[in-house]
């Protein structure tokens, strides 16, 4: 937690067991279940992790924090420990009672945004609907205005099939559901485009003057960001009632404990997140 020891404009309050922030100013404590060892995964302390979250939470909608930076969390352990867990998304949506969340993810000049999250390929057809694109646009242009002060955002529309389902010969989901949904957000005032191929919609030409991109599922939007910013991107969950910023990475157990981790997307998190808390 290097990070938390720099200096920052705020101040900054680490949720977690004492035994693992040593240095750090102001600790909200939170006992592990069992000890923990770097780089070994332990079930018994995975409540542990949702207890921290769930602490984060309240703080937030109370207006004790004004925002809320998470670190990675290995979501396998917290499925092994029999509790049903797809990410962080998901779970602070559930918890603090939005009513539609999003992922977004910003980094190397782009913001790339996600129709669906944490979902095996073979799930992602089924997860898209008209309504659930139309309030995905609705949260996406609600908190580009709020969040980024950007007075009129232009969104870019993935398509879910290659070429957009090439006029439904390879798959009718561009046109019978993205399309609608982009009509019906374009109705309410939103400016949306699409759908747009995704393999010619991050050219340079086409991104000009776009402010994110919204991409149907999670391997569709995010390699290309990361391959921009790796290890300096954020991840936002839009359309909470705070602010919630988090790294670009996973756990990487191994490098836990070696001191060889970049703390460069944890600094971004972190500074993005004051700088939206003060826009608030």
């Amino acid at each position: 937690m290097r990070v938390a020891r720099e200096r920052h404009d705020a101040q900054l309050v680490v949720i977690g067991d004492r035994s693992l922030l040593a240095g750090c100013a102001h600790i909200e404590h939170v006992p592990l279940e069992r000890p923990a060892k770097p780089g070994q995964l332990e079930p018994a302390n995975a409540r542990y992790v949702l207890a921290t979250l769930e602490r984060a939470i309240r703080g937030c909608l109370g207006g004790e924090f004004q925002a809320m930076v998470t670190a990675p969390v290995q979501k396998s352990v917290i499925n092994d420990a029999g509790i049903p867990f797809t990410g962080h998304t998901e779970y602070l949506g559930e918890h603090s009672g939005a009513e539609h969340v999003v992922m977004m993810l910003v980094g190397g000049g782009l913001r790339v945004a996600l129709a669906t999250t944490h979902l095996p390929l073979s799930d992602v057809p089924r997860a898209i609907t008209a309504d659930g694109l139309r309030k995905t646009l609705q949260v996406l242009d609600a908190d580009l205005r709020r969040r980024f002060r950007i007075a009129a955002p232009r969104i870019l529309v993935a398509g879910l099939n290659p070429h957009s389902g090439e006029s439904g010969h390879l798959g009718r989901e561009d046109e019978e559901l993205i399309a609608p949904a982009i009509a019906a957000a374009r109705a309410a005032g939103i400016d949306a485009s699409g759908p747009i191929p995704a393999d010619t919609l991050f050219v340079p030409e086409r991104l000009k003057g776009a402010d994110a991109v919204l991409a149907m599922y999670h391997d569709q939007g995010l390699p290309v960001l990361k391959y921009a910013s790796f290890g300096r991107g954020v991840n936002i969950t839009l359309g909470l009632p705070f602010v919630r910023t988090s790294v670009d990475h996973g756990t990487a157990l191994d490098l836990a404990g070696t001191g060889r981790a970049d703390p460069g997307s944890m600094r971004e998190a972190l500074e993005l997140a004051i700088e939206l808390a003060s826009a608030a």
